[in-house]
């Protein structure tokens, strides 16, 4: 996502609504001035109950929003609707509409710790980890030796044969411990950094445009 995202956050008061709006959104057909406001394309993801609609500028996510309010009083659904949240990319959060991206080193640092302290609260509660680093050795004498210097500095480390993972919190601290960890291995030794799929949800999308064709 660029720092342009914007995001609309719905609660339906039943999880068969989510389809029953994903229809809609899908089949909506829109005059000439909602066409213009609403922009080329607005993404819609769904978890259970809650809906979700992404759109590339304010002004886009304000007029999805009203187009969304409007099929929900035409059906009588009842939505409770949380408002327009902006992508914070530095903190990879969503936050208020009114509140600004950071614009200084002090506000970009603040923003690294927030977010570095909110993926550690998430990972001691749920148990996992948005990050991970795998390492194939030649041998398992050299996967142990890696596996028992990562748990010496507190990370959490994973040994299977010759194959070492280690849970990391952010990329960028992922990216800064395999630089420090290159050197230290064997010429044959492959170290990479991979998002955990298991930590990703799988939402459903639809989407709205303003020139109607079949969803993908």
């Amino acid at each position: 996502m660029t720092n342009e995202d914007w995001r609309v956050e719905v609660n339906l008061d039943h999880e068969e609504h989510g389809d029953d709006i994903g229809e809609l959104l899908r089949s909506q057909d829109l005059d000439d001035d909602a066409r213009a406001r609403l922009g080329e394309r607005v993404y819609v993801s769904r978890n259970g109950s809650r809906l979700f609609l992404y759109a590339g500028s304010e002004e886009q996510a304000t007029e999805a929003e009203s187009v969304l309010r409007k099929l929900a009083a035409d059906d009588n659904l009842t939505a409770d609707f949380l408002g327009v949240t902006r992508w914070h990319p530095v903190e990879q959060a969503w936050k208020d509409a009114s509140l600004p991206l950071p614009r200084t080193e002090e506000e970009v640092e603040a923003e690294l710790d927030r977010r570095e302290e909110a993926e550690r609260r998430e990972a001691e509660t749920e148990g996992s980890y948005d990050w991970l680093i795998k390492i194939n050795l030649p041998s398992a004498d050299e996967a142990e030796r890696v596996a028992a210097s990562m748990r010496s500095g507190g990370h959490p480390v994973h040994r299977l044969w010759r194959f070492v993972t280690i849970d990391v919190l952010t990329e960028e601290i992922a990216n800064d411990l395999v630089a420090r960890l290159r050197p230290q291995l064997s010429d044959d030794a492959q170290i990479w950094v991979e998002g955990n799929l298991e930590d990703v949800p799988k939402p459903h999308f639809v989407f709205i445009e303003s020139r109607l064709r079949d969803p993908f």
